[in-house]
């Protein structure tokens, strides 16, 4: 603490003071007043020199403090000369000379300084001036301190009986609207109409009520903000483009777009000009509506009165483009944008590389983060947190991981949202370990996970059968006092059936009840689920029961749960009883609530009910997923109904659903299991009907004497390839090699076709190599000659073309070293 204010805090005792005597002419004192100042500012010895200056006076220093004060600029200067009076003898210090201290220390923002020489006029039972009190008022509202600047409002009005002037009112309104502190804005307002209505000073003003309508506004009260105005004006009348604006940007806001442009169109009938303001509010009211027909209209009339597109306006047409699906005109609007000679910000960056990540393509997010940082912009925690989730969403959690140390070295502190992010994605990519890491990270970095983080990775530890850890995140989570929500509970209580434990579930569902958090549907679906994991039906109903009596209903996902265990209890009855029930309730099955009754059909020998299910479950609308088709697929298998099974199998890759392990699994068991039947199904075999291929593949390897299991996983490779799933039967060929099925002659084949199906044929060898001999080339040009003829009705395909070509090359290569080979003989000999 400095020595003046050292001085401040402990002031010296208060002398009496000596009568002073009239103050002498006013060019006197404005002479005095100078040679003051100058000796201030230019004496190094200036505590003398002051004393002779005014012993040439007949009046004492304090006398004209006040003056001095009000004329200096500098603080420390203002403090040194208040100091320097405050120790003289016949001196002392009134009212009026310590609120010149104040306001000098008030326009530098002292406000520690300020709060000590209160104190001390407090203890010397002096007065703040209205002057300074209207000057503290203003200060401290446009530094935010507004509880302070309430407190001295309340001493000029309450304490003094006066009123501030209208600067240091709009000053206080101004900064309780930026509070969001609309209320009380609203009654210092009231007050300023009252006391402007009684007469005398004016205490509001226009740009009073500006600040007060905005506040309105942005709370959504846009009628009563309006109302406001015209009891100032008048019904009807809104006086300038401000009020205009201000509203018509409320309108917006709130999402009553047709009332904002009722007044856009009437401003213009009035004949104020739209400013670039006005149209940026019309703009992102219609963005957020999604109507770009009207946006165009409205950025031509902008055009046309030479007005120019500024980038806040650009940032809000590139959101709402994204936000509408419309990803290439976002990207056509930034190019725009950037063509117009428009300066790009880090908010048109952020929007460009959020839209990107959820567009599932990072990379070009990644890329866009680089031109930003090219431009000489800053990234943010926005930037960082959506790639972050970005890279999550693909599995890359290094990537993301990576990114997080680059925002913090960046200078960028990570907040709850942009860890919950990485936390989120690990867990996803069940990195759950990982993500316990992070969360200790965040801890040591003082940001403390939410309800949310927790119940993530309680799941995603209950998931990976770690229960007991999970139970640990609960109990420091409690220790923490953060209050776990419906969710977390229902985590717990799914963890705990998945764990084997019911009798924990419930003591958690008891538990959360008694605390007096509400279930919901959410947490009685948990607890349904896990009687109907244990068998325990007539528990489930009861619990549906209680959930109906607190007024939940049943969803789906209760009575898709409970047909499920019905059906796992081989009880068709029973739920088929729940489905009719949930169709007389109004409750729509879903593609669950179906594939559970194809299953149990199934299990129990009632194929054709399945079917007659499977048709129902389309003809409501419903899309068949991968369970499905493979508990289709498997049930026909079982069945040894191969031609059922390779018709659904058939329907799943035309409808692009891609199979699973358990799709794969289903066939390859069902074909080697059935090999012999296969080879006698002379009558299936219909070249014209390509529903068989898969079938007649695998039957001619089995007479070409090929091993089962990779004659199997051929057909399967050759349909996916037919169906033009290429990636996916790379992908099979992966799990092939795996299994030990290594590819072979007919694989080349099948993956040659897909390349050449795809109009890739050129460049196939960038797909795999040709390892084959002549031999091989033969087999894999006679299953291609198969191919065309299901595929191309005997066409030659480009394909078989491929391979008949490098059979000619590899017959070629070896009559070329067969004669080398002669030769050699025939020197030997010589």
């Amino acid at each position: 603490m400095s020595k003046n204010l050292l001085s401040l805090v402990k002031p010296p005792h208060k002398p009496k003071r000596r009568p002073s005597l009239n103050l002498p002419p006013e060019p006197q004192i404005n002479r005095l007043l100078n040679d003051v100042l100058d000796i201030l500012k230019t004496h190094q010895k200036w505590e003398e020199t002051l004393e002779t200056r005014f012993s040439e006076e007949e009046i004492v220093v304090s006398d004209v403090a006040p003056f001095v004060l009000d004329r200096i600029r500098d603080v420390e200067l203002g403090l040194k000369f208040f100091d320097f009076i405050s120790r003289r003898p016949w001196s002392s210090s009134d009212s009026q000379t310590y609120s010149s201290l104040l306001k000098i220390l008030a326009k530098s923002k002292r406000f520690q300084e300020i709060e000590t020489v209160l104190e001390n006029m407090k203890n010397d039972e002096t007065s703040v001036t209205h002057e300074a009190l209207n000057v503290l008022i203003r200060v401290y509202s446009d530094s935010g301190l507004v509880d302070k600047a309430l407190e001295f409002y309340s001493i000029l009005v309450q304490k003094y009986s006066s009123f501030p002037n209208v600067f240091a009112c709009n000053g206080l309104l101004n900064a309780l609207i930026k509070q969001c502190r609309t209320d009380i804005a609203r009654q210092v307002y009231d007050e300023m109409l009252r006391r402007d209505d009684s007469g005398g000073s004016n205490f509001v003003d226009n740009y009073s009520t500006g600040i007060m309508v905005r506040g309105l506004c942005n709370e959504g009260r846009v009628e009563e903000g309006k109302r406001l105005i015209e009891d100032r004006w008048g019904e009807g009348c809104i006086p300038n483009i401000v009020f205009y604006n201000t509203l018509i940007d409320g309108y917006c806001r709130k999402g009553d777009v047709k009332r904002a442009y009722k007044l856009f169109r009437e401003l213009k009938l009035k004949g104020f000009l739209p400013t670039l303001s006005t149209y940026g509010a019309m703009i992102n009211g219609f963005c957020k509506k999604g109507d770009f027909e009207v946006i165009d209209k409205i950025l031509s009339e902008m055009m046309t009165r030479g007005l120019t597109v500024n980038v806040q306006i650009y940032n809000n047409l590139i959101d709402a483009r994204f936000k509408n699906g419309y990803v290439v005109e976002a990207m056509e609007t930034f190019r725009r944008m950037v063509g117009r000679g428009c300066e790009p910000d880090i908010r048109t960056y952020n929007i460009l590389i959020c839209g990107s990540c959820k567009e599932g393509k990072v990379q070009e997010a990644n890329d866009l983060l680089g031109q930003a940082v090219e431009r000489g912009l800053m990234p943010n925690k926005f930037t960082y947190t959506d790639l972050i989730c970005g890279y999550n969403r693909n599995g890359e959690f290094v990537k993301a991981s990576n990114l997080l140390i680059e925002m913090m070295e960046r200078g960028h502190k990570p907040d709850l949202v942009t860890y919950g992010a990485l936390v989120h994605g690990l867990v996803n990519a069940g990195e759950v370990n990982v993500a316990l890491t992070i969360r200790e990270k965040m801890v040591d970095r003082g940001v403390l996970p939410d309800a949310g983080i927790y119940n993530v990775l309680m799941s995603g530890l209950c998931k990976k059968g770690m229960f007991p850890t999970a139970k640990l995140l609960l109990v420091e989570m409690l220790d923490r006092k953060i209050l776990p929500d419906t969710f977390v509970y229902t985590t717990m209580i799914d963890g705990s059936v998945r764990h084997g434990d019911l009798d924990e579930a419930k003591k958690f569902f008891e538990f959360m009840v008694e605390k007096g958090i509400e279930p919901g549907v959410v947490g009685y679906n948990a607890m349904i689920k896990g009687y109907c994991k244990f068998g325990m039906m007539k528990d489930a109903e009861l619990c549906i029961d209680r959930m109906v009596k607190k007024h939940f209903y049943p969803d789906e996902i209760t009575y898709s749960t409970v047909i499920d265990g019905y059906v796992k209890q081989n009880d068709m009855d029973g739920a088929l009883k729940v489905f009719n029930e949930m169709v007389m309730r109004k409750c729509k099955p879903n593609v669950i609530t179906y594939t559970s009754l194809i299953n149990g059909f199934l299990r129990n020998g009632g194929s054709d009910r399945a079917q007659e299910l499977f048709k129902e479950m389309k003809d409501c609308g419903l899309v068949p997923n991968v369970v499905t088709y493979s508990i289709l697929i498997g049930g026909f298998c079982r069945e040894g109904k191969l031609s059922k099974a390779a018709l659904f199998f058939e329907e799943m890759l035309i409808n692009r659903c891609a199979p699973n392990d358990v799709t794969y699994n289903y066939l390859i068991n069902g074909f080697t299991n059935n090999a012999s039947d296969l080879v006698s199904m002379e009558g299936d075999r219909i070249p014209e009907n390509k529903m068989f291929l898969i079938l007649e593949t695998f039957r001619r390897m089995m007479l070409d004497r090929w091993d089962p299991y990779i004659a199997a996983y051929n057909a399967i490779v050759i349909c996916l390839c037919q169906h033009r799933m290429l990636k996916t039967a790379f992908e099979l060929r992966i799990k092939m090699m795996g299994k030990g099925c290594l590819p072979d002659s007919v694989t080349f084949a099948a993956l040659l076709h897909g390349v050449c199906m795809e109009g890739r044929s050129r460049e196939w060898q960038n797909f795999f190599s040709c390892n084959l001999d002549e031999q091989n080339l033969q087999v894999a040009l006679r299953y291609s000659m198969l191919l065309d003829q299901y595929l191309l009705r005997g066409v030659v395909s480009e394909a078989s073309r491929i391979l008949q070509s490098l059979g000619e090359e590899v017959k070629s290569d070896n009559h070329k070293v067969s004669k080398r080979e002669v030769n050699d003989v025939r020197l030997s000999v010589i």
